[in-house]
């Protein structure tokens, strides 16, 4: 299995989706898909349309072409499981809220990590607001924004490994086209007209020095979804990559016990 290969862990009656971010892939949740099949759970971390081939395939790809894969994972789970939670890190986030929004996927739960409705954090590039105005004019097809420290991640030894990784293509890509960037926040805006449509329990996760997307984002999902049932974790000593980085126990331990709760398993 290599990181950009489907992780497919069969279980229990139970099952959880697990959605990758933007240009990462399942590799990013693999220690949490683990456990969490250790607890007897089924377990999908597909790898989304667009990643795990070639940068040129990425620039290719719309935010539809990401709900098109876990539309079909989600599908394929239901049909032989009693019950399926989302889970989504990064713009896993963004896309398990839209799943969770139309009431025919009939979602348990949902466990939102590191949701990234913005690029605000505090290591995001000033000219971040440039984005959208650069996919109209013609230079979109050469305009890409590169990965740099921190990485996400604030545990210095697993950084350098993160870094060697981005550099071989061999967990994600080191740089993203300017349109794979627009196309998450026009995904974004979507998710938010919809947001209030979402009922199902969720399970809020951020760091509050997540340097991608800022806490504030996940404020904005906890006071806009419409769960009776919402509980927020915020996390000290983490930044955005919260499934590898310093807390990732308190993460998967934190999870498996809110899925106990809401699935009754």
């Amino acid at each position: 299995m290599t990181p950009q290969d489907d992780i497919i862990l069969p279980g229990g009656e139970n099952a959880v989706l697990l959605i990758h971010g933007l240009t990462g892939s399942p590799f990013e949740l693999k220690h949490l898909a683990l456990k969490l099949h250790s607890a007897g759970y089924t377990v999908a971390v597909p790898c989304l349309a667009g990643h795990g081939t070639t940068y040129a395939d990425l620039a290719r790809t719309r935010w539809q072409d990401w709900y098109g894969t876990v539309s079909a994972s989600l599908a394929e789970l239901r049909q032989n499981h009693a019950s399926v939670s989302v889970g989504g890190l990064c713009m896993g986030a963004v896309l398990a809220l839209l799943l969770a929004a139309q009431p025919q996927n009939r979602v348990q739960s949902l466990a939102l990590m590191s949701t990234t409705l913005a690029f605000d954090g505090w290591a995001t590039p000033w000219y971040r607001f440039l984005i959208s105005i650069v996919y109209y004019t013609p230079f979109r097809r050469f305009a890409y924004y590169t990965e740099h420290e921190p990485f996400g991640i604030k545990n210095e030894r697993l950084r350098r490994q993160v870094e060697k990784g981005l550099k071989e293509n061999t967990i994600g890509y080191s740089r993203f086209p300017c349109s794979a960037m627009h196309q998450l926040l026009r995904l974004a805006a979507a998710t938010k007209k919809v947001m209030p449509q979402v009922t199902a329990p969720a399970l809020i996760l951020h760091a509050r020095e997540d340097d991608l997307a800022s806490v504030k984002n996940a404020e904005y999902v906890e006071q806009h979804i419409g769960s009776a049932t919402k509980k927020t974790i915020l996390l000290d000593d983490s930044y955005h990559m919260i499934t590898i980085d310093n807390e990732r126990t308190q993460v998967t331990q934190s999870l498996i016990q809110f899925l106990q709760e809401t699935t009754g398993k």
